[in-house]
């Protein structure tokens, strides 16, 4: 038995030996992230488990088409007093990438992570990890298997969903043999590919098309045209009515560009916070650059917090990308 087989074995085992859970994601979930989270719960209540689901900040409503998304907790806004012995994480690329959650956890609390980020530090007592998988949902998909779970219509929403979002709809380099399999065994439960799509990447609002039009007008070429960034202060998204969830995917207009390396947005959601995600087109690693900068994520896709001025948080990202390209910004 291998020892992926095995970790997934001894996560089931976990959810059946304890009665009340917490399930945590990374920060900023996408939907990856909310998919798996989802997953878990649905899981858990074949097995008559009580849980609570929670994230540091707003989960994106384009995915409240899911089973369960208004369990899920802000605790932003919704402060929980209670403490938990057994914790669920999923998608979260290291302990910080979990936020400000840990007051939650009783001293003998045990952690099963969930993972499948290359950068993922192994922070739990189970670890649960497989970094080829193009998404934690094609792990969630793997632990139902060895569980014995039974497959529902909502569970295989949850799967397909993270499978088509991690994945660009099919379109990434990790689009493997196995997440089409997959795909294709959740159509047979009844999900519907074409409203999932609209939903998770066609729809969006005006208030994007509206910060999309200043993030263009910022648009920015250096390290001899192979970086391309855009910008969006916090000016910029009170102006526009926007949110941080409308300004998501703007680093894909940046990327996209030909002859682009490495696509960035910096969104600068408070004054002094900046979000910064980076996209690769085919050499750079940018999941090194984003951990050196608190970060994690993926070769091809990562990203960061940051604080400090906005223009300051630039700089900082350009050091990096002047070693990793061996060009300075200015050139």
């Amino acid at each position: 038995m291998s020892d992926y087989r095995r970790s997934l074995e001894e996560a089931a085992r976990f959810m059946r030996d304890h009665d009340r859970f917490l399930i945590i994601s990374h920060v900023n979930p996408d939907g990856d992230t909310t998919s798996s989270a989802l997953a878990a719960a649905l899981m858990l209540e074949e097995l008559r488990k009580t849980y609570v689901i929670v994230n540091e900040g707003e989960t994106p409503s384009k995915f409240g088409f899911l089973p369960r998304f208004e369990q899920i907790r802000n605790l932003a806004t919704d402060q929980l007093d209670e403490s938990f012995s057994a914790v669920i994480a999923v998608d979260a690329a290291d302990s910080l990438r979990m936020g400000g959650v840990r007051h939650l956890f009783a001293p003998d609390a045990i952690l099963l992570n969930i993972d499948h980020h290359p950068t993922n530090d192994s922070f739990g007592h189970i670890n649960v990890i497989r970094t080829d998988a193009a998404a934690t949902a094609e792990i969630m998909f793997e632990l139902m298997e060895a569980g014995g779970f039974g497959f529902t219509k909502e569970l295989a929403m949850c799967i397909y969903t993270g499978l088509l979002t991690d994945t660009g709809g099919f379109r990434y380099s990790n689009t493997s043999p196995n997440v089409m399999e997959i795909a294709a065994k959740m159509l047979r439960y009844g999900v519907k590919p074409g409203e999932i799509a609209e939903r998770c990447l066609e729809e969006i609002t005006l208030e994007h098309v509206q910060i999309l039009r200043r993030s263009l007008q910022s648009l920015r070429l250096t390290h001899n045209n192979l970086v391309a960034s855009l910008r969006v202060t916090h000016d910029d998204l009170a102006d526009t009515g926007a949110s941080s969830e409308d300004a998501s995917g703007l680093v894909n207009y940046a990327r996209n560009i030909e002859g682009v390396e490495v696509g960035l947005s910096f969104v600068e959601t408070v004054p002094g916070i900046v979000k910064v995600s980076l996209r690769a087109r085919s050499f750079v690693d940018v999941s090194r650059i984003a951990k050196s900068l608190g970060g994690g994520g993926h070769a091809k896709a990562a990203g960061c917090t940051i604080k400090g001025e906005l223009a300051e948080v630039e700089q900082r990202v350009f050091a990096r990308l002047n070693d990793a390209l061996g060009v300075s910004a200015d050139e």
